[in-house]
């Protein structure tokens, strides 16, 4: 069995009547979309993916700054441009 990972679910029959109307009944919290009784998709309000692509740019960035932690820095003089 399928482990739902939002507070909400929805058909997709109840979806397509009024999409608006279950995004403003989830009080911005994510959407799970049921199709056959099986999760097909998640949404989410705008800002919270938004949110969400920030974060991981954080953490993608983080990883850059981990692996070249170690790296010995190169002296740069601005008059060598």
């Amino acid at each position: 069995m399928q482990r739902v990972e939002a507070p909400v679910a929805v058909s997709v029959s109840d979806l397509k009547k009024s999409p608006t109307a279950i995004m403003n009944e989830a009080n911005g919290e994510a959407v799970a979309v049921l199709n056959h009784n099986r999760i097909m998709a998640y949404m989410v309000p705008a800002d919270v993916y938004e949110a969400m692509l920030d974060r991981l740019d954080d953490f993608y960035l983080a990883e850059i700054i981990k692996s070249r932690s170690g790296e010995k820095g190169i002296p740069v003089d601005i008059n060598d441009l």
